[in-house]
């Protein structure tokens, strides 16, 4: 049997690519498809718990509530897209992959440890949140 060949005698993936290992990426995304990958991801769960939450807050509080948090979550948003390059965000030398990442290269190694633990805290915190729900609704 030949290298390549599965047992059927149709060609199978080779064990050695000849793509190189670091292809160039092209990032097609606008700022429309970022908006719709956020909408989709936040309905996902805030959609189900909207209903109840207005109810317990009330007609007043529970669109003011929403409110604030729309405006947190595009102040948040606007902070994480400058930290993806720094120290410009437009043509910045430094590409930042992980949120810590771009914590410890602005603000040092300390902070950036207090991050991750805060982002696995509330990690773990969600989960519980989730299996709690999700067994209620059962």
């Amino acid at each position: 049997m030949a290298l390549g060949d599965g047992d059927d005698g149709a060609a199978a993936a080779p064990l050695i690519s000849d793509r190189p290992k670091h292809v160039a990426v092209v990032r097609t995304g606008t700022q429309w498809t970022a908006a719709a990958h956020v909408i989709t991801a936040v309905i996902g769960s805030g959609v189900l718990s909207l209903a109840w939450s207005v109810a317990q807050l009330g007609w007043v509080a529970g669109p003011g509530t929403m409110l604030v948090f729309a405006a947190v979550t595009a102040l948040q948003s606007a902070m994480f897209a400058d930290c993806y390059r720094s120290p410009d965000p437009e043509v910045g030398p430094h590409r930042n992959r992980t949120y810590a990442h771009a914590v410890e290269r602005n603000l040092g190694g300390p902070s950036a440890w207090i991050c991750l633990l805060l982002q696995k805290t509330a990690l773990v915190g969600y989960g519980v949140a989730y299996t709690i729900t999700t067994s209620i609704s059962c």
